[in-house]
């Protein structure tokens, strides 16, 4: 048992759940709001079983992706970006509920929920496809190229699965200015994906075939 591992993955796990719920529940004046308390459980409660059995069955997949410390350049200005996007879209979500701005009807809500639940089910099976996946851009040493499954449809699966993941994350809080600075994901994963192939192209050995061979980034037959 790797118990730094552990300790790692549960000061984190922790971490996130308290940061998102003030991002939330501060802004929204309030911890009576019942569609902050949707979002934690399903965005939580999933991740602390990936985690588990990430741990059980593969701990070296689990150490990568609590590893968030970005070597490209570039990258680090995508990261950015992106906790700025997250920073905005919570806070304003909470103060949407508040200040009750633009309301969606409840079905909206269900319907993110759906779409969430889904999305992060892809992401799940993402990663059991191919347990190179990092949450930073790098190539490993013993790495291969992945051409099966998911990745037979579009070079990048799990960015296909987080563009859903994270749209429909304001539809669950119900609060449509977050879902459009939410949407700002969409050049920034465009960004990431370009830098990405330019790495994996040079240092990844077989890449270069497997563009030719998989000709969509993530969206199929459009990108």
């Amino acid at each position: 048992m790797n118990k730094s591992l552990l300790k790692e993955a549960i000061i984190k796990y922790i971490s996130g759940v308290v940061l998102i719920g003030l991002l939330l529940f501060l802004p929204a004046g309030t911890l009576n709001w019942k569609n902050g308390w949707i979002f934690m459980i399903i965005l939580f409660v999933p991740m602390l079983i990936a985690g588990i059995i990430m741990y059980l069955k593969a701990p070296d997949l689990l150490a990568s992706r609590l590893n968030a410390k970005e070597k490209q350049g570039e990258q680090k200005d995508v990261i950015s970006y992106s906790g700025l996007m997250f920073l905005a879209a919570f806070i304003i979500a909470g103060l949407n509920y508040r200040f009750k701005w633009i309301m969606m009807p409840e079905s909206v809500v269900y319907l993110g929920v759906i779409i969430f639940l889904c999305s992060y089910a892809l992401f799940g099976e993402v990663l059991r496809e191919n347990r190179y996946l990092s949450r930073t851009i790098e190539v490993k040493e013993d790495q291969r190229v992945v051409d099966t499954g998911l990745y037979g449809l579009v070079r990048h699966p799990m960015y296909f699965a987080t563009v859903f993941l994270f749209l429909s994350m304001p539809l669950v809080l119900n609060s449509l200015p977050s879902f459009m600075i939410m949407l700002a994901y969409i050049p920034i994963i465009v960004k990431r994906i370009r830098n990405e192939e330019e790495v994996l192209e040079k240092e990844l050995k077989g890449y270069r075939e497997y563009k030719e061979k998989v000709r969509f980034r993530l969206i199929p037959f459009v990108w």
